[in-house]
């Protein structure tokens, strides 16, 4: 094995203990479609769960049922309709619906007792009827009014996986069809949830399907790895005239994140490895919801130079940046930042100073494994808007490689002669770096 593929594979390991230990005891509330119960990855996706609870995860299950209650109620002769999304039926069907709830979940509890794993199928959710609205009569739909948090707590203390059926219960016992994809909602918010994912059967929210604006961040593949609040917003104003199941679920993340569940997870489960690589790394499979607080630019502390020299070294070794010791980013770690993600280093920039209030962006450096979540152009960004502060004139980058992409941020081409004397007395012609420069 090469000395670049053994450092690679390091890192790799590094983040993984890192994620483990950065969620261990956090609650994890996983909503299941329930086509992937039928699908050849299902025993992958259970094999996974009992590897994330087995990591120390606090992890609950909201299975669907929409296609198990169909077959029942097709079996039965009993007809349906469906109101902005809602399954109206007659109180005949009220004991079938819950029937094919709790073979579902059942399935899914059988399961995982394959794997050692024990869950607990509970009635934990009071509901009421939804009533009549605009007058639509929405039968024997539910509204979920409260959440039995310190019962399930108290299963999940004692090591069990809570499996919630899409079924809540009135004070009076009377049961009530809810929306499996509002009770994961609901669920995760009662419990204050670290995260909420969304197992789907094959959402990707990517640019074929959807109008998505140009500075958004996109993979290789085109998809979305990415969207915090405020460009939620705009994803979602620009696409609502689409009916598409996604935009339902995307309206319930950014209500789970806006009261409190930290990150949701949309990810498409004919993906295998779907969910550990969601969240025992910092880019995924799927398509992440957040608040605007995730991630973070900071100043470089000494703890951060050697993770820093890591993320610097590609880019060294492709004679894209300058080499750089531990030593010399230790006198000079005032003039770096760095980007943190869940307790890990993704990027660095320094800016420097020059008595001819010019500022240089220097060292710019982002983890190649998260280079289209847009951390490149937001380190730039906060570097300019700091040299305004400063009430700098200009600020000017040296490239030899990367002159597209400072142009795409605005930087225009200029000369060496228009460098500070300081900095022109270290440029290099065997390096030949070419000046951008943006003025402020």
């Amino acid at each position: 094995m090469s000395t670049e593929n053994s450092s690679d594979n390091a890192e790799k390991i590094r983040d993984v203990i890192r994620y483990i230990k950065r969620f261990k005891n956090a609650t994890v509330v996983i909503y299941i479609d329930d086509r992937l119960i039928d699908s050849p990855l299902f025993s992958s996706h259970i094999s996974d769960i009992a590897l994330m609870h087995e990591a120390g995860l606090n992890v609950l299950i909201v299975p669907g049922a929409k296609m198990r209650i169909d077959e029942v109620l097709q079996t039965a002769n009993i007809s349906w309709t469906y109101k902005n999304g809602l399954r109206i039926t007659s109180d005949e069907a009220v004991p079938l619906i819950k029937m094919a709830a709790f073979d579902v979940s059942n399935k899914i509890m059988t399961s995982l007792s394959g794997h050692g794993i024990t869950a607990l199928i509970g009635n934990w959710v009071r509901s009421r009827s939804k009533g009549v609205i605009e007058g639509i009569d929405y039968g024997n739909c539910g509204e979920i009014e409260k959440i039995s948090v310190d019962a399930v707590k108290t299963v999940l203390s004692d090591g069990f996986i809570p499996i919630f059926p899409c079924i809540g219960w009135s004070v009076n016992g009377k049961p009530y069809n809810i929306s499996s994809v509002k009770l994961a909602c609901e669920a995760a918010i009662a419990l204050g949830a670290e995260k909420l994912f969304f197992l789907t059967y094959d959402s990707v929210l990517n640019a074929e399907n959807f109008e998505i604006h140009n500075e958004l961040p996109l993979t290789p593949e085109n998809n979305i790895p990415a969207l915090n609040l405020e460009e939620l917003d705009l994803f979602i104003k620009a696409n609502e005239k689409k009916d598409l199941p996604e935009l339902a679920l995307l309206a319930c993340a950014k209500d789970a994140c806006r009261r409190g569940v930290s990150r949701v997870h949309i990810l498409n489960g004919s993906v295998d490895g779907a969910m550990p690589c969601e969240i025992f790394s910092g880019l995924g499979s799927g398509t992440m919801i957040y608040k605007n607080d995730y991630g973070g630019i900071r100043s470089m502390q000494i703890d951060d130079i050697p993770r820093v020299l890591g993320v610097m070294r590609p880019f060294i070794e492709r004679g894209i940046l300058l080499p750089r010791t531990e030593v010399e980013l230790n006198e000079h770690r005032d003039e770096f930042i760095v980007y943190e993600l869940d307790g890990g280093i993704r990027a660095c920039a320094a800016l420097i100073r020059y008595p001819s209030n010019e500022n240089e962006i220097a060292a710019v450096a982002v983890d190649e494994t998260y280079s289209h979540m847009g951390i490149g152009p937001k380190m730039v960004s906060y570097l300019v808007d700091k040299s305004r502060a400063q009430k700098a004139d200009s600020v000017f980058i040296l490239t030899t490689q990367t002159s597209d992409w400072f142009e795409k941020l605005g930087f225009a081409p200029d000369s060496v002669e228009m460098l500070p004397d300081e900095r022109r007395a270290k440029w290099s012609p065997e390096r030949g770096s070419k000046v951008y420069r943006l003025m402020l």
